[in-house]
């Protein structure tokens, strides 16, 4: 057995006891059982170095022991969401430009898109990236901008323009000892040319950074390509295997996986106890709008019992201004640039959001939504009526009473926003 320290973003940290065979992903379901928090299966663990000023995403299936034995004492394991840990899969052409796809063996010109995946995965074929990069010159502060290409034998570059001729490539780095890291510390330490930094550092063993081949994209989407296309290089069909398994995993579950319901929830259905006796609803309007009818009743119930249960009279809306503060999207006081760089973090896929308190009036709030890889932000007002606080994203059109409610109706409708709710940004405390 041997210990493993993982901290949380809040600087909480948590020791566990762990055999040399357990994989990151078997961690993750560790830490979620221990923290309480629930398992979607975007949990990750993140090698952090804070001298070098690098970061990545442990795969699923790495063995945690072997990657600790690599790392240096000033670098820890960080607990974090990364909900795009899979998303090629789900949209291969958001992440892959044609225009530097290219394909080593190709007869008739190209293969069809709808194939790039399973070139990917497939060992015997041959997928190559192409395009340009910036990379930093060993020893110096100069960047030197080249024509690259990402094949599964390595990182190329072309001493001669754009050829691809065997004489005129060189090689940079290899796959198999190396591990992509994305560049944190901001594009003013190296003197970038963009913020679209990242570098491949030799996985085995201690390194400084004259081992480091740092590089640079022109854009985020490039970047991305550069840095999934090396995920599924190196890995190939493991990394499928990885995001195929946990479904199935649910079935022969771990002896410390999160409990799960003893009960089906397709068994659950929906009762009317209004009369005497019970009566199972069919229709699924009539239970949508039993649900809903509950829902108020629970909020008017827990309005009138914290009145009464408190020992100073309390105005009847208290509740709905702090219930918000319990959820896990609610992160308070943050500022617009912390909010940006937790959407960024934890995976800019489309819905991915949180709710902060507004800055510049302090009676509002403010909602940081994902869409086509843009944060925006939505201002939430209070509307007062007749005694009661409501709250409104759209100038009072649609109003809820509170940020529960409002965050519950945009998961399921899109409304105003460019697209619905769909992934809280998280925090866990360990």
């Amino acid at each position: 057995m041997e210990i493993v320290k993982v901290w949380s973003e809040d600087g909480a940290g948590k020791v566990v006891e762990i055999p040399a065979d357990m994989t990151a992903r078997d961690v993750c379901q560790l830490l979620v059982y221990k923290s309480h928090c629930v398992d979607d299966n975007a949990w990750t663990l993140v090698e952090h170095h804070p001298i070098l000023g690098l970061e990545r995403y442990l795969e699923d299936h790495e063995l945690v022991v072997q990657v600790q034995a690599s790392m240096s004492s000033d670098s820890k394991f960080l607990f974090r969401k990364n909900y795009a840990k899979y998303e090629f899969f789900r949209n291969p052409l958001n992440f892959f430009p044609e225009q530097m796809v290219a394909w080593c063996q190709e007869s008739d010109g190209s293969i069809p898109q709808s194939q790039l995946l399973q070139n990917f995965l497939n060992s015997s074929s041959c997928p190559e990236i192409q395009g340009y990069l910036h990379m930093k010159e060993p020893g110096r502060k100069s960047w030197k901008k080249l024509y690259m290409f990402l094949r599964r034998s390595g990182l190329y570059y072309s001493t001669k323009g754009t050829s691809k001729e065997p004489r005129h490539l060189q090689l940079l780095s290899d796959l198999e000892d190396s591990n992509i890291f994305t560049i944190i510390t901001g594009r003013k330490l190296h003197n970038a040319p963009t913020d679209y930094q990242f570098c491949i550092k030799p996985s085995k063993g201690r390194c400084d950074c004259k081992e480091l081949k740092m590089l640079c994209a022109e854009d985020e989407q490039s970047r991305t390509c550069w840095m999934t296309a090396f995920r599924l290089l190196k890995y190939g069909i493991v990394l499928y295997q990885s995001y195929s398994i946990p479904q199935q995993r649910k079935s022969n579950l771990l002896p410390f996986s999160a409990p799960v319901r003893s009960v089906s929830e397709n068994s659950l259905v929906a009762m009317d106890f209004s009369g005497r006796t019970g009566r199972v609803i069919d229709n699924p309007l009539e239970a949508q709008s039993a649900a809903l009818e509950e829902g108020q009743t629970w909020r008017k119930r827990s309005q009138r019992m914290n009145v009464l249960g408190s020992s100073s009279p309390l105005h009847p809306s208290s509740l709905s201004t702090v219930i918000h503060r319990t959820q896990v999207w609610f992160h308070g006081r943050i500022m617009r640039d912390e909010a940006h760089k937790m959407i960024i973090q934890q995976g800019q896929v489309d819905g991915l959001f949180l709710l902060r308190d507004s800055q510049s009036n302090p009676k509002a709030f403010v909602l940081t939504l994902c869409h086509h890889q843009k944060i925006k932000h939505f201002q939430i007002l209070p509307y007062e009526e007749d005694g009661q606080v409501f709250f409104s994203l759209d100038d009072g059109t649609t109003k809820f009473t509170d940020l529960i409610h409002l965050v519950e109706f945009y998961q399921l409708n899109r409304g105003v926003l460019p697209c619905k709710l769909k992934h809280p940004c998280t925090n866990v405390a360990l």
